[in-house]
């Protein structure tokens, strides 16, 4: 038996000289990470939809932006990127007629099948139909784009962090690559980019690429913060009646709470009186 609690003993001695050891040895020098060093955090913007100081408790959406926004959509980002999560129909909440849905819905072809053959083939969109994808797969995506993968834009907002403010900061984030940083042939320099480098050309970059059906004039700045409404607003559709259904549950609490607070005054005077 003594010679056993030796054995622990000795075993046990020499996991903690090992771990007192390892503790005061000088570590190694942290080499530290260019990425961290050269990546930006999208700036902070006050949004219209986001209300007073973006408390994202009020606000509404600026029909006329979301408008413009799909406009830039339409012209530069749908040649690339789809937003296949988002109905035709749904473009009447950004003010868009019947007509006007009908007839942009007319102008995309849709995957269909053949009545007669049975085998696949492409009709004109309706107002049902959602937006096609612009590639029928990732193989395809990849082939047409030197192996990049062009996201949906439907929920790219949700999907990345800073939201809004993301999309307006990697739009106009494109610029020359520091002398420490090496940008691969193909690639684009981008701090707002995770990676740095981003496979997608700049979309937007210069004033007076398009031209606004309302008359808004004209620049890089303007297309970055209507493209990032926009698709804010394919991110959340009901943003404003998800708001407007909050604010009045906020209230009809307060309310309650007051009645409530006001029954419990009432009955417990009598109690109190009684007792006294």
């Amino acid at each position: 038996m003594s010679l056993v609690r030796l054995g622990a003993l000795g075993v046990g001695s020499f996991f903690c000289v090992a771990v007192l050891w390892g503790a005061v040895q000088p570590r190694d020098a942290v080499v530290p990470d260019p990425v961290k060093a050269l990546y930006k955090h999208p700036h902070a913007i006050e949004w219209v939809h986001n209300g007073a100081g973006n408390l994202g408790i009020t606000g509404t959406f600026d029909r006329k932006q979301l408008q413009r926004g799909f406009q830039v959509y339409k012209e530069v980002c749908s040649a690339c990127h789809s937003i296949n999560r988002v109905a035709f129909r749904d473009l009447a909440d950004l003010g868009f007629t019947a007509p006007e849905i009908k007839a942009i819905a007319a102008s995309y072809e849709v995957p269909s099948i053949d009545d007669k053959t049975g085998e696949p083939a492409t009709r004109k969109g309706t107002p049902a139909d959602k937006f096609p994808l612009v590639y029928p797969n990732e193989i395809a995506a990849r082939a047409a784009q030197n192996g990049a993968l062009p996201p949906d834009l439907s929920l790219i907002v949700k999907a990345r962090e800073g939201g809004t403010n993301y999309i307006h900061s990697l739009i106009n984030g494109y610029a020359d690559a520091p002398a420490s940083w090496t940008v691969p042939d193909g690639l684009y320099y981008n701090p707002y980019f995770k990676s740095l480098n981003i496979a997608m050309p700049p979309p937007l970059a210069a004033d007076d690429q398009i031209t606004y059906v309302d008359g808004t004039k004209s620049t890089r700045e303007q297309y970055a913060k209507d493209i990032a409404v926009f698709l804010t607003w394919t991110a959340e559709p009901k943003l404003e009646a998800r708001k407007e259904t909050g604010l009045a549950a906020v209230i009809f609490l307060l309310i309650m709470t007051g009645l409530g607070y006001l029954s419990y005054k009432k009955v417990w005077a009598d109690v109190k009186r009684k007792s006294a």
